[in-house]
């Protein structure tokens, strides 16, 4: 359902280029919500670097991989040093679900507040 964003007409969406996604009538709309910020949707770049991956393995972050630890590296390189510890998750739920065990820890309270 899509009631939370379209709540009369759920757009159908079919395809997307750039900062742009497209309908089934081939109407252009500007994608806010997707993370496109970073690259945008069909980046060349990103796509021959998943189809080279994808190529050699295609698999999440919970078998250990040399490539994971050379990311870090690579990520935390250019953190303060007291950012230096990383986490990889395979969706945004699990990163709430870690920062929130992780926070309960830290903090020893069970309470959480979110806001819409």
């Amino acid at each position: 359902s899509c009631k939370v964003f379209f709540a009369k007409d759920p757009l159908k969406i079919v395809r997307a280029q750039g900062q742009y996604m497209f309908d089934e009538k081939g109407e252009k709309y500007l994608d806010c919500i997707n993370n496109v910020a970073h690259v945008g949707h069909s980046h060349p770049y990103v796509i021959k670097a998943a189809i080279n991956q994808m190529e050699l393995l295609n698999t999440n972050s919970r078998f250990l991989h040399d490539n994971l630890v050379q990311y870090a590296q690579r990520l935390t390189a250019t953190l303060p040093e007291k950012l230096s510890v990383c986490y990889f998750v395979n969706s945004g739920s699990e990163a709430n679900d870690l920062a929130l065990r992780l926070a309960r820890q830290y903090h020893g309270h069970q309470d959480v507040i979110t806001l819409e």
